[in-house]
């Protein structure tokens, strides 16, 4: 077991408790105290990433959102440490694309089996390579297949559902999956994202996948198999 984790914590008791629990198990273990130093951590390649909320510079949930918007960092598998435990807070870590949420205090032990979950599952496949009930989708060919059956899809489609799939079970507003696919440089209305989003359920539903795009009313739309 030598996978490298990012201990983002601004607290140095914390952080230090955390690094040398880590270390004894034998992960290597790379150490920041804000949002910036964090970023240029992120040249280390860390496997994962334990993160805590309030930091100085900016949050936590704001690293997440730079994580996932960069190709090199958005498969980085995340988890949040905060003393914010409300059910409010839980939601607004997970929709932002955290993939666990610890509250403080907690056990180490409990900590330990978290990661070792979280690893678990990001190792279960190729990072790039999603399979999702069937449905495939590479990122490195980019390319959508479903018993091996190659599904025809244009650009756009292409990138709305490959965020889908590396973001299943998350509900997302319409401005956040235009920012996420469109970017902050291009102005496009809201109801492009209505228009696209008919189109791929429209190339999906040959294989029988277009309900799993499901529209939450007064929210936006969240990619399930549920």
């Amino acid at each position: 077991m030598n996978e490298k984790i990012l201990v983002v914590e601004d607290e140095r008791a914390i952080r230090e408790m955390i690094v040398l629990f880590l270390q004894q198990h034998r992960y290597q273990v790379i150490e920041s105290e804000d949002y910036q130093s964090a970023l240029h951590k992120l040249a280390e390649k860390p496997q994962l990433i334990l993160l805590d909320w309030m930091l100085p510079g900016r949050s936590g949930i704001h690293l997440i959102q730079y994580l996932k918007k960069q190709e090199e960092t958005q498969s980085i598998p995340v988890i949040m440490l905060t003393a914010r435990s409300a059910e409010d807070d839980c939601i607004t870590c997970l929709n932002a694309g955290a993939d666990d949420y610890i509250s403080k205090p907690f056990s180490p032990k409990v900590l330990l089996a978290r990661i070792e979950a979280v690893l678990r599952r990001s190792y279960a496949l190729p990072n790039d390579l999603i399979d999702i009930d069937g449905l495939v989708l590479d990122r490195q060919a980019q390319r959508v297949s479903y018993q091996q059956c190659q599904i025809e899809l244009s650009a756009t489609e292409y990138k709305l559902l490959q965020f889908f799939m590396t973001h299943p079970e998350k509900v997302y507003s319409r401005e956040k999956l235009l920012d996420s696919i469109w970017g902050d440089d291009i102005y496009v209305e809201d109801r492009t994202v209505d228009v696209y989003i008919r189109r791929l359920r429209k190339s999906l539903e040959p294989y029988g996948f277009e309900q799993y795009i499901q529209t939450v009313r007064g929210s936006g739309y969240r990619f399930s198999n549920h």
